[in-house]
């Protein structure tokens, strides 16, 4: 019995230790994040005050298709990555099978964009960023060079390298507004110089990945060199984790993404096809409310999923227990955000949106609490379908996501409310507390066939059939 509540104790020391780090390093990731996110900021104040109210509007549009196309492609090998190395690595096992898995996967997307990019070279240069060429290969480009990013983001996810994950991100953002501050100070000039800030971002950024993966990559030598029986249980992870099984959890996650995407960004894009460019400006800057604190909160969502999966998998004492209590700590303090903004949007709101984005729109404090209660909502959400996804619940919640996006875009089509924007507004805060009374449900109550049960003939699998024997289930 002693022995019992000594090794209890002291597993539960570690769980509490790993809920220690997770705040930590979210801490630090917030302060790395919250300047990508300021940076960034700069590159749109930027934009605005130097381009007129078109130019201004189409750098939006590219800038809201780049995001909507990378996301959705993309962060669901970022997921991938980042959720399975992690629970590899808990459970003793190599990353190899996630990471090569997760690179062909990558790759194929890729050229895949490519190749329906080049044939949807006419609508996408002509319908959607009004017949300039320049923008269009710009979108192509950009496209291409995130696979790498997105790719790295997930890597250094999953491996917990979080310095090297925020400095890939900060640098991005950097390059990104250096562009745009060589045109204000007039060593470059025009949309397009501004523009091409968004294809450098990712390009640039990229020269911390060869010496990060390098390095990894000489200490794993060394530790296969120390064990010679490695090469063998790598060829066993192999067999375990499969190219199935990893397109069958990319394939719930691009769903996730894509819906998360038309939350963000159909916005602007549908208001430019209702009533045009200009007014997708203003949408679009409405709709930084909530997607500037999304920015930032990245390091929480990002830093979160490898936690919890941790702990998910984990056989410590009250692992469990703090997998709740780390989504409990993570949506008071999402409460507590948006209480905050919401009182320095009913006193300063407009005046402040004004301030931020120059004085060519005029924007309603109703609208812009609007948006802040359904900002709330949204990261709210984004937290527990985090705590879903490492229970291995990422199918069912797919379904909830491309439903509520499928909801929305109706909302935003149909003129249920005649001035375009204020439909943008309310469906934007419904559908996410919609959206999240639905992940919640699935949270408290995971069932059904779950991505993260153990693959068939591998020694977890086996050993789950017996404690069923034991016990008496099926």
């Amino acid at each position: 019995m002693a022995g019992d509540l000594e090794t209890s104790t002291g597993v539960g020391g570690e769980s509490s230790r790993k809920a220690g780090r997770f705040g930590r390093t979210a801490g630090f990731l917030t302060i790395g994040v919250g300047l990508t996110g300021l940076i960034t900021y700069v590159y749109f104040f930027i934009a605005a005050h130097n381009l007129d109210k078109d130019s201004y509007g189409e750098i939006t549009v590219l800038w809201s298709a780049v995001f909507i196309t990378v996301s959705t492609l993309y962060r669901p090998v970022d997921q991938l990555l980042s959720r399975h190395i992690s629970e590899h690595l808990e459970r003793g096992d190599p990353d190899t099978g996630p990471v090569r898995v997760a690179a062909r996967i990558q790759v194929i997307l890729g050229v895949g964009f490519a190749a329906v990019a080049l044939l949807l070279k006419g609508p996408i240069e002509n319908g959607l960023l009004d017949g300039n060429s320049a923008l269009y290969w710009i979108f192509f480009s950009a496209v291409l060079f995130y696979a790498a990013s997105y790719y790295a983001r997930g890597y250094f996810a999953g491996h917990q390298q979080f310095g090297l994950f925020t400095a890939l991100i900060l640098s991005e953002s950097v390059f990104r507004t250096l562009f745009a501050v060589l045109v204000a100070i007039g060593l470059l000039s025009g949309q397009t110089m501004v523009a091409i800030g968004i294809v450098a971002a990712p390009l640039l950024s990229l020269l911390v990945v060869p010496v990060a993966i390098s390095r990894r990559a000489r200490r794993e030598a060394a530790e296969r060199e120390q064990d010679r029986d490695q090469e063998i249980d790598m060829d066993a992870e192999r067999a375990e984790f499969s190219m199935s099984h990893g397109a069958g959890f990319v394939g719930s996650v691009f769903l996730i993404m894509f819906s998360e995407q038309v939350f963000l960004n159909a916005g602007p894009l549908l208001v430019s096809a209702l009533e045009g460019v200009g007014a997708a400006g203003f949408i679009f800057n409405v709709l930084m409310i909530a997607r500037a604190p999304l920015q930032l909160f990245q390091a929480v969502s990002t830093s979160i999923l490898p936690h919890l999966t941790s702990l998910h998998h984990s056989t410590e004492f009250e692992s469990e227990a703090q997998f709740h209590r780390s989504v409990r700590t993570v949506l008071l303090g999402v409460a507590g955000f948006t209480a905050v903004t919401a009182v320095i949007v009913l006193i300063a709101g407009p005046q402040l949106m004004q301030l931020a984005f120059s004085d060519k729109f005029t924007y309603d404090r109703a609208g812009l609490l609007l948006i802040t209660a359904g900002m709330g909502f949204y990261l709210a959400a984004v937290t527990v379908n985090q705590a879903s996804v490492a229970q291995g619940q990422a199918r069912r919640a797919s379904i909830r996501w491309i439903s509520c996006a499928a909801f929305f875009i109706l909302w935003t089509v149909l003129p249920v409310i005649e001035d375009v924007n204020r439909r943008v507004e309310i469906g934007f805060t419904l559908t996410a507390l919609i959206l999240l009374t639905s992940l919640y449900w699935i949270y408290r109550r995971p069932s059904g066939p779950e991505e993260g049960l153990p693959l068939e003939g591998t020694p977890d699998e086996i050993g789950t059939k017996l404690a069923g024997l034991e016990d008496g289930t099926p």
